[in-house]
């Protein structure tokens, strides 16, 4: 069964910074389109950063306004957010997703593969 597992959300001050994690299971992803989308209570699910199969192409939600970076593993199946001055607004569960093709997209319905998400909590 084909998994991605976020982690390393959780609790942080406002102006604090956090580092997400995605490691697939049941197959490898290095070929892939990767990507992390969040969605707040009340909510639809908003692209946050997409990153292409070998990682030199990535694209961000137009809120990251230089904030958040998205890299991938040495290995390139393994893909990080590096989440810096966090807001409250940013208070959301965070989702990783994987796409059958190489390229970047930036809507849910480009995805074929998600994790079950990780909460990020931003403190005023």
């Amino acid at each position: 069964q084909v998994q991605l597992v976020e982690s390393g959300g959780g609790l942080v001050q406002a102006g604090g910074s956090l580092r997400l994690s995605c490691a697939p299971s049941g197959r490898a992803f290095g070929s892939n389109a990767m990507g992390w989308f969040r969605q707040a209570p009340g909510k639809e699910r908003e692209f946050v950063a997409a990153i292409s199969r070998g990682g030199s192409s990535t694209q961000y939600g137009d809120f990251v306004t230089g904030r958040f970076t998205i890299s991938r593993g040495d290995a390139k199946n393994t893909v990080y957010l590096q989440m810096l001055s966090l807001e409250p607004e940013d208070t959301a569960v965070y989702y990783c997703a994987a796409r059958r093709f190489a390229v970047v997209a930036t809507t849910p319905q480009d995805y074929d593969y998600w994790g079950q998400g990780t909460q990020v909590t931003v403190s005023s």
